[in-house]
């Protein structure tokens, strides 16, 4: 399936996250050089996710480094595809956008960019 770039010309994705009872629909930066998906503290908060500092162990790098950050899986739909289980550093700062990163996103699609059609394409692995 593919989908436009945002206006400001980056390929952000709708998506609904959901933990436990609660559903958040946002939209992710599919980010190919993060090396983790990246959860903002105010979209965690709106799932009902609570801090545990025992888990808030992750080390993250580059512009987060510093940045206290927990494990926390939740379930995504996007589009039409089957739900699928993706996992977050859920950061302590609303200072980044929900990042759509090598572990696990681009571990459960295939992505494909076509930047001069500002547009790209996102297939649920094993598919096509």
């Amino acid at each position: 399936m593919r989908f436009p770039y945002s206006a400001a010309g980056k390929p952000f994705l709708p998506l609904a996250l959901t933990f436990g009872a609660q559903t958040v629909s946002t939209e992710g930066l599919v980010d190919s050089g993060s090396d983790v998906n990246v959860l903002p503290w105010s979209v965690g908060n709106a799932l009902g996710a609570t801090w545990d500092l025992r888990k808030a162990t992750l080390r993250l790098g580059g512009t987060l480094a510093g940045t206290p950050a927990m494990p926390l899986l939740v379930m995504a739909k996007i589009a039409d595809f089957a739900l699928v289980r993706l996992a977050f550093a859920w950061c302590r700062t609303d200072e980044v956008p929900l990042v759509l990163g090598q572990t696990n996103f681009f571990m459960e699609f295939d992505v494909c960019f076509f930047r001069s059609r500002s547009e790209f394409s996102v297939v649920p692995k094993g598919v096509g």
